[in-house]
């Protein structure tokens, strides 16, 4: 009886929890929907954008006419994910015995919220360092692909990846390179 059950604890072994060390870094659940089709969320801090990308964003929204950048520092920067996933069995194609490893390819929608205080001078008060807080909200889809290895004999997979995110709210087709490897413990 035991010996008639034991495919099907196997195949209730994929979802899972776990960290992802990268961009973003984060905590990750995910959740098979069937054998090839998951979803999966994210939620954890990202790394802020170039200098020039936080520069610019000041210059096109200045406090005041007479602003001058000096500076800024960024902070909080959070992101959550929400994605599709579509996966096949590798295993077979790279002669893999012990395990099995999928490759992946996904779609998802991210969010990303940093605070950004700039320090800026006002040409009419020279000697005066003002202060603006903002928060700044990046939304946009992702693209990604990868490969996740599930051990036989352990509930934890690994898994690594690279995708493209492509802002459409705040500074329309920027474009973003992040990428990622991660550890999941599957129940």
């Amino acid at each position: 009886m035991f010996i008639a059950l034991l495919p099907f604890t196997v195949m209730a072994q994929e979802d899972g929890i776990g960290l992802r060390l990268g961009e973003p870094f984060s905590i990750t659940y995910k959740k098979f929907l069937d054998d090839n089709i998951a979803i999966e969320g994210l939620f954890g801090r990202a790394g802020a954008n170039s200098a020039q990308y936080y520069r610019r964003s000041f210059e096109n929204n200045l406090p005041s006419p007479n602003a001058f950048y000096a500076g800024h520092n960024v902070g909080n920067v959070l992101s959550f994910n929400l994605r599709g996933i579509y996966h096949e069995d590798l295993s077979d194609e790279l002669n893999i015995d012990v395990g099995y490893l999928l490759g992946y390819v996904g779609l998802g929608a991210q969010l990303r919220t940093a605070r950004v205080d700039y320090a800026y001078t006002d040409a009419t008060i020279t000697t005066v360092v003002l202060r603006d807080n903002r928060r700044n909200i990046d939304f946009g889809p992702e693209v990604f692909a990868g490969g996740e290895y599930y051990f036989d004999e352990l509930p934890i997979s690994v898994f690594a990846e690279i995708g493209l995110f492509m802002e459409l709210l705040d500074r329309f087709g920027h474009l973003r390179l992040q990428g990622a490897i991660g550890v999941r413990y599957l129940f």
